[in-house]
């Protein structure tokens, strides 16, 4: 007689299948709407409305012109876009060496000790005050690098990286060593290559941190050329302050104040999440094989 299976091994009944669909296709629904209503949004003329809430009577991208014919705007995606760049490559290189060192903590004297002061940091914090002081003293206020070495390292992630690290079977481990490599050889290649799902997820979880990194910049960046997208935004969209130094004189006419917020939102949200489609694949199996040793 058959062992029988585990209920949720079962395959679901016609019903059961519709249910699924139908609360997939409401979440996606609920998902999506705000979005789309903010694309709709920017990309509705003077005096149009909103059919069903939803799609404009009038379709212009004056806004895009108003906004990209400046200089604030492109000047903040560029920030933004090179901070992510720089930070996201030295994160994920710090996070990566550190999380290879943290595996041979039989063989590096002191190497425990490191590790629990990682995990400290996961339970403590500095807070505001002497992190803003530290930043002073080193000289970074008003530096890009203020948005980048504070949150260099996030503990989270390293130990995602070194649960994985110590995954790989150590006879690949010793088979390299044999042949002479040294552990700079074994790590680059033997350690990076054989992770690179975990590698992708961590790096999608720092850029995502680098390109929302607005609380940082109200702190440490005073002077406005060298605010990031994400603090122009919360300057023009959120806070509602005249938007007339980044229009275009030319499009004044044919574009509204709301029209040129949605326009600012859709331009600090489209980048990121076009990372996401090529970072999918690697989500799941980095997340999952990263977290669960064993």
């Amino acid at each position: 007689m058959a062992a029988s299976r585990a209920p949720w091994m079962e395959k679901p009944g016609p019903i059961t299948r519709a249910v699924k669909v139908v609360a997939i296709a409401l979440i996606v629904l609920v998902m999506l709407y705000p979005f789309t209503y903010v694309i709709f949004a920017s990309l509705t003329a003077p005096g149009g409305t909103l059919h069903f809430g939803l799609i404009p009577s009038d379709w212009t991208l004056d806004a895009y012109r108003s906004v990209l014919s400046g200089r604030i705007i492109p000047r903040a995606l560029m920030v933004s876009i090179g901070i992510t760049a720089v930070g996201t490559v030295l994160s994920v290189a710090v996070t990566t060496m550190l999380a290879y060192g943290l595996t041979r903590t039989k063989e590096i004297p002191g190497s425990k000790g490191v590790l629990y002061l990682v995990l400290f940091t996961m339970l403590f914090g500095a807070g505001l005050i002497p992190n803003f002081i530290l930043v002073k003293e080193l000289g970074l206020l008003n530096s890009y690098w203020s948005l980048i070495l504070p949150t260099l390292l996030s503990a989270f992630n390293m130990l995602v990286v070194r649960n994985f690290f110590m995954q790989i079977p150590q006879e690949l481990i010793d088979s390299a060593r044999i042949d002479g490599a040294s552990d700079f050889q074994v790590f680059l290649k033997i350690m990076l290559p054989l992770s690179k799902a975990v590698i992708a997820v961590i790096a999608l979880f720092y850029a995502v941190g680098y390109w929302n990194n607005f609380f940082s910049a109200l702190i440490y960046i005073q002077d406005t050329s060298k605010w990031p997208i994400q603090l122009v935004l919360n300057t023009y969209a959120v806070q509602g302050s005249p938007i007339s130094q980044i229009e275009n004189p030319n499009a004044a006419g044919s574009v509204t104040p709301q029209a040129i917020q949605m326009a600012i939102v859709v331009l600090a949200t489209l980048p990121i999440l076009c990372i996401y489609p090529f970072a999918q694949r690697f989500f799941t199996k980095g997340v999952l094989t990263g977290a669960i040793k064993g």
